[in-house]
Formats: C-alpha cells, sequence, structure tokens
C-alpha cells in the first residue's frame, strides 16, 4: 500500500476517536492540511513539532512531511527526536524550571525547521501521567508555563496546543502510530498489531479483538474506542492504567506512595544497597531488606499486589501480535535480553527467566541497576498475572520503527492536524 494512502487511512481513523464519527473526504482536506502554494508538479516540505511529556522525561518531535502531488496526502519523510529528564511533574514546586526545559528543547526544532517555516508549524505538548497524578492546580501551573514558552516562540501556536493528553487516546494513538509505521493498517484484511506502552506513570494496552466477548466483557468505563475507518467501525480494546507505569510500580512496591523521611525495604532490592531515589519530584530513602531475605519468590509476591485489578481480556494468546516499548523495550536490552539498536522477539518466559537469574544472584553479583530485579519482577508480573498473557506469547519488542519513536506523539500529531471537533 502507498504511504500517501496509509496516511489517509490514518486520518480518518483519527477523525473518529472518542466515538466520534466525522466524515472526511478528499475535498474537505484543503481546510485541513497546511496550505502549500507551489508550483505543478514540486513537492512541498512542512514540518511538526509534538512535545511528549512524560512522567520521567521530556521528549520533542520534530516531524518532516512532503507532499509530492496536490491530489495525495502528504507523507512522512523524517523524524528529529530529543529528550530530556527528568519530567515535567518534578518540577511543581518549580514551575518556571519546566518552562525552561521545554525552551532549551525547542532549540532542536530551531535547528531543524528552516526558519522560514517557523510561522507555519505548530507547536503541541501533551502531557501524560506525570501531570494526572499531579494535584490539579500544580498541573495547571506547569501547562501555564509551556503556553508562555511557547508564547513567546516563533513558532504556530494554535488553541489546545498545550494540556494534559486523554489517559484512553494515549493508548489508541499508540496503536496508530505503530500500525501506520508498520503498514498494519489495511481496511480490507485489519491485520493489525496490538501494543503494549509502559511508562513511567502509567500503562497501556491496545489492541483489535478478534472475539467479540473480549468487547462485552470489558470492565464499564474507559476500555473500549470505536472510530470510523472508511466504511467500517474498528472497535479497539484500549485502556490506560494510572499508577501501574514502572516508576509508579516501585513506589507501590515499596509502599512509599508520596511519603518521604523514613527508609523503604525491599526484597526486591540487594540486601546491603542503601540510596536516595527520586521520581515525581519527591526523594525517597530506600534500602534492601536488613534481614538477608531477597530473591525472586519474595519479590514476586511484592510485585503482585501492585497488578491487582488489571483486567484481563480473554484471548490474549498467541493468536495476536504485540508490540511493545517504552520501558519493555529499556529494561530488555538492560538485561542482555535483546539488542539495544534493534530490539528484537522475546517470549513473557525470558522476562521471567532473567528476573529470576538477577533476583537469586543479586547478593553475590550485584546487578548493574538495583532496580533491576524490582523491574523485571514487575513486567514478568504486569504481563503475567496483570495482563494475562501466557508465557510463551512472543512480544516484539523495540525502540523505533522505520526509524521513527514508537510512541502516541505520530498519532497525536494527525490529530492536531486535523483540529477535529470531538463529540
Amino acid at each position: 500500500m502507498k504511504p500517501a494512502v496509509l496516511l489517509l487511512l490514518v486520518l480518518l481513523a483519527v477523525a473518529g476517536l472518542n466515538r466520534a464519527h466525522v466524515q472526511t473526504s478528499l475535498r474537505d482536506l484543503p481546510g485541513i492540511l497546511p496550505n502549500l502554494s507551489r508550483p505543478a508538479n514540486q513537492s512541498r516540505i512542512f514540518y511538526a513539532v509534538m512535545f511528549d511529556a512524560g512522567s520521567t522525561g521530556t521528549r520533542i518531535h520534530v516531524y518532516t512531511f512532503i507532499q509530492r502531488d496536490s491530489e495525495q496526502l502528504p507523507v512522512l519523510d523524517n523524524e528529529m527526536f530529543h529528550s530530556v529528564k527528568p519530567g515535567l511533574s518534578a518540577y511543581a514546586d518549580s514551575p518556571e524550571t519546566a518552562g525552561q526545559t521545554v525552551g532549551m528543547l525547542l532549540k532542536v526544532a530551531r535547528k531543524t525547521v528552516p526558519r522560514l517555516d517557523w510561522k507555519t508549524t505548530p507547536l503541541v505538548l501533551r502531557a501524560t501521567a506525570g501531570l494526572r497524578l499531579l494535584p490539579a492546580d500544580k498541573a495547571q501551573t506547569l501547562l501555564d508555563q509551556v503556553q508562555h514558552v511557547f508564547d513567546e516562540s516563533p513558532f504556530l501556536v494554535t488553541d489546545n496546543c498545550v494540556s494534559v493528553m486523554n489517559d484512553t487516546n494515549e493508548g489508541v494513538l499508540a496503536w496508530i502510530s505503530v500500525n501506520f509505521l508498520t503498514g498494519h493498517l489495511n481496511a480490507k484484511t485489519k491485520k493489525t498489531v496490538g501494543i503494549l506502552d509502559l511508562g513511567g506513570g502509567s500503562t497501556q494496552i491496545t489492541f483489535l479483538p478478534k472475539l467479540r466477548k473480549t468487547i462485552e466483557s470489558a470492565p464499564v468505563g474507559d476500555y473500549v474506542a470505536r472510530f470510523d475507518l472508511l466504511n467500517s467501525t474498528y472497535e479497539l480494546y484500549s485502556h490506560s492504567y494510572l499508577g501501574n507505569g514502572l516508576m509508579a510500580a516501585r513506589l507501590a512496591t515499596l509502599g512509599a506512595e508520596g511519603l518521604e523521611g523514613q527508609v523503604f525495604q525491599s526484597t526486591c532490592l540487594p540486601n546491603k544497597f542503601s540510596d536516595e531515589w527520586s521520581f515525581g519530584g519527591l526523594s525517597y530513602r530506600v534500602s534492601g531488606d536488613p534481614n538477608g531475605q531477597a530473591g525472586y519468590k519474595r519479590c514476586y509476591q511484592e510485585v503482585l499486589k501492585v497488578v491487582k485489578g488489571i483486567h484481563q481480556p480473554p484471548e490474549l494468546g498467541n493468536s495476536h501480535v504485540f508490540y511493545a516499548f517504552s520501558y519493555y523495550f529499556d529494561r530488555a536490552v538492560d538485561a542482555g535480553l535483546i539488542d539495544g539498536v534493534h530490539g528484537g522477539l522475546l517470549q513473557v518466559r525470558s522476562f521471567k527467566k532473567r528476573a529470576k537469574e538477577v533476583c537469586n544472584k543479586m547478593t553475590k553479583y550485584p546487578p548493574i541497576s538495583p532496580f533491576l530485579c524490582m523491574d523485571l519482577t514487575y513486567i514478568t508480573c504486569l504481563l503475567k498475572d496483570g495482563f494475562g498473557f501466557k508465557e510463551s506469547t512472543t512480544l516484539q519488542l523495540m525502540k523505533k520503527v522505520n526509524n521513527v519513536e514508537a510512541s502516541w506523539a505520530l498519532g497525536a500529531t494527525f490529530d492536531h492536524f486535523h483540529k477535529l471537533k470531538i463529540h
């Protein structure tokens, strides 16, 4: 399928997010896409800048699109990506620093986008779990700081360009991005891949069910996302679990959520380990178990309580292909399970096996990261006891697809280009 046709499918899909039913046709496009006046038969390049304000870092995506023909949609040509740590939520008590962080990242956009295109290049920031976990007033103050930086920039600033993303949209837009980049969006066959995204504060699972009972048995709430794709309606199983991201899971495992000033111990940490660890703008004193108890079994029981309450769809076997990214990818690399550039295929039991090795040997052979045992055990528990995957299920671990970061950012960019009225 041609890239332009794929992009059309994606744009039509975005048009129906959140149960909206928006009719989009080719004749509507001049009012939707940027106005690109150019000589006949000459390609034209335009750009978009998307900020992903996550719980552990802020990332900038500068996308380059090419429109080759007035009767075809543009295609994605390139992405410039850069990230910094910590996330904006770490600056809840010093919001001006959050603005400085965004201002620093804007230098990437200035260097990537030609000066003549600045005024027509939209700036967008979407915040995720990090800001969702903050009190509403502190989150809004951070957003106001970002808005001020945007307003002072030479780029295009539109209404609602700075906001906290709806948690359901996060999974759906990531699904759209990955399926677009992998070429799986096909209106005839609907052969798509599921996505597993593990952030710092939240985690998402999104896929196209093959069984009707998956939709019918889904809990009441934001578990089903419907949208129109050409002449078909897609029903995705999609949910975001706030508090089940990797860093938030560490807090819950340690029993340290929102608390400071005491030492939090865990059998998931090396016995002699003692240090400070920070997340979300707070610092915690953590250590291993003083009684010398450690290992995979004890650690598993600690993290098991964190995944209780996660719904298990009835069809997560080997019949679906899932792409897993973010901390799934990072920890698999840290554990030596996959290549750090190309990723690779990995069975769920591989996480379990490596978690056992790290946890049971960390007293004699401390891992590079003192949290590696806890993180690998949590990922194993999340996949098996949380979502209900079989140990034999194979996941595709990846960081980039066709040189583009695997995330919701590209889908969110399409969404913003359309400025659609979501019902």
